[in-house]
């Protein structure tokens, strides 16, 4: 919904010192969780997209099109290898612009879905770039060139995040591409370099991997996902490198050279790569630099960042602030979460609610990744007593059934009173399985043991009965 030619109307109509109770600034999900949560509770709010789709870079650029890309895959791969419609004799392939109208439709859908909860709670979108004059007035840029300024008592920035983009390396050059800029993949490539393994490069990997191109990972770190447990780290590059991509460790770039037929990378350690193109995927930074913060007093790091208390509330007394541009944890459903706790502060004058305390984290790489609480290196350092139960997936039937062997659930637990302090899961499904493990962690007192999973009765046969497996598995370790 266009609020373009609303600013006069509303302003004459209503006796109010503003025009709004509160702007927000982006539609990804921690902007959306404020507008929704204000609006429900009867405040004008109207919200300012940069971009003439709602949604934020989560809808378009990230989390939505990545995972649709990576379904594809994972579905295409599991056909390729299932003797019961494949005989080895019929492989089928697909391309990267094959995968990308899936990924489009996707997009589509989820962008109708959320445009239509503003209409339904009746929250004006404006389409342009926002800066602002002072702490209550704010002039959104639109696309032809026009300037409208908007009043508010407050300000969310919901902004998100954008791939960091290192000054050294030509963006413009049609073989180097980003973490957005990779959707719009121009080329069909038998080799790609990817450079940085945090969350995005490794799912990029196993994309790529899976669509049978050639991949140099290239890691500033000793290990990849070093938050993760190492068994779980240790099993990812396990998988990487038995699916075919290289991995470089302890790397770190000197130059990047678009050439018109490949890229070279050179390194420090003295090693030179070629490919057919370049994924750059080390870090991101807030999209805060439009914005004019210095015309309210604001400042941010060196990463585009804001600082904010335990209201999310920013130096500045009437402006918030959520998801990526606010840093750690950086996921969209804890931003949706923040941006529901914000708009609270905002109506009562403070926040009683708090993101749990352990966030479940997904990583969808080939096979997926997630994990809840606790790392055995953590429990160790702290020297708590705990035990490890585990189930291995390709013991279970509904594994078997489906072909999906890889894999395991491990559950930590401390020894004496049984609670469930992690959980890690690699394979199949394993964003969906941890939840189960997750709700229980999150009882209380007796509620939280590992007795739950021995005792309840799964349905047969379940991925979900891998709980009751490694359940027994852990108890059976237990001796006085």
């Amino acid at each position: 919904m266009s609020a373009r030619k609303s600013t006069t109307k509303q302003s004459a109509k209503a006796p109010h010192k503003f025009q709004y109770d509160a702007i927000v600034i982006g539609t990804g999900p921690g902007g959306e969780g404020v507008a929704m949560q204000l609006s429900k509770a009867g405040k004008r709010v109207a919200v300012i997209e940069r971009y003439e789709m709602v949604g934020g870079g989560c809808t378009h650029w990230g989390t939505i099109p990545s995972k649709a890309l990576r379904q594809s895959v994972s579905r295409l791969t599991e056909y390729n290898s299932n003797p019961l419609f494949n005989d080895g004799n019929q492989i089928r392939n697909l391309t990267f612009q094959d995968m990308l109208g899936h990924a489009s439709a996707v997009i589509r859908k989820q962008t109708q879905l959320r445009s239509g909860f503003y209409q339904r709670n009746n929250v004006p979108v404006y389409h342009g770039e926002a800066s602002f004059i002072d702490t209550n007035n704010i002039q959104i840029k639109r696309s032809d060139g026009s300037i409208d300024t908007v009043s508010a008592e407050k300000f969310v920035l919901a902004t998100g995040s954008r791939p960091y983009t290192p000054k050294d390396i030509d963006f413009n050059h049609p073989r180097i591409y980003n973490s957005d800029t990779i959707l719009s993949l121009k080329h069909e490539p038998k080799h790609i370099i990817i450079y940085g393994a945090g969350v995005i490069g490794s799912e990029y990997a196993s994309i790529f991997r899976g669509l049978g191109i050639k991949v140099d990972l290239v890691n500033m770190r000793d290990r990849l996902l070093s938050f993760l447990d190492a068994e779980i780290s240790d099993a990812l590059s396990y998988h990487l490198w038995n699916n075919g991509a290289v991995i470089r460790h302890n790397e770190c770039y000197t130059k990047v050279e678009g050439r018109d037929d490949c890229v070279v990378m050179d390194l420090e350690s003295g090693k030179r790569m070629r490919a057919d193109c370049l994924l750059f995927a080390n870090g991101r930074t807030g999209n805060t630099d439009m914005l004019n913060l210095k015309a309210v007093g604001l400042s941010t790091d060196s990463r585009g960042q804001v600082k904010v208390d335990s209201n999310y509330q920013t130096e500045v007394d009437n402006i918030y602030a959520v998801g990526d541009v606010i840093g750690y944890p950086s996921l969209a459903s804890a931003a949706y979460n923040q941006g529901r706790f914000a708009a609270e502060a905002m109506l009562n004058g403070q926040c009683d609610s708090r993101l749990i305390e352990d966030i479940p984290t997904g990583i969808y790489t080939i096979p997926e990744i997630s994990s809840v609480g606790k790392t055995e290196q953590e429990l160790t350092a702290q020297k708590i007593p705990y035990e490890v139960g585990r189930a291995q997936f390709k013991h279970l039937a509904r594994a078997q059934i489906s072909n999906n062997l890889v894999g395991s659930l491990k559950i930590l637990f401390h020894r004496q009173t049984k609670a469930i302090l992690g959980i890690h899961c690699f394979g199949e499904r394993a964003s969906e399985i941890v939840h189960i493990g997750q709700a229980i962690m999150q009882q209380k007192g007796e509620g939280n043991s590992m007795d739950y999973f021995v005792n309840n009765t799964f349905n047969y046969p379940t991925m979900a009965e891998a709980y009751r497996v490694a359940a027994l598995n852990g108890l059976n370790r237990i001796f006085d």
